[in-house]
């Protein structure tokens, strides 16, 4: 990686398929390319519970 540059840009992978069937090509996916996300579920707990409104005083 000579050029500075490529640190600060992102290529998406590879896709097959053309219009409203195009996908990423699964051969050509690493875990590089993941969404792994294992706190989504308590996450969308969190967002999900009501929130106490604030008042003017804060």
């Amino acid at each position: 990686m000579s050029d500075p540059l490529d640190k600060a840009t992102s290529k998406a992978p590879p896709t097959l398929g053309e219009g409203c069937v195009r996908r990423y090509d699964p051969e050509a996916l690493t875990d590089e390319d993941g969404t792994d996300f294992p706190e989504a579920a308590e996450l969308w707990r969190q967002l999900q519970q009501p929130q106490e409104p604030k008042s003017d005083n804060e």
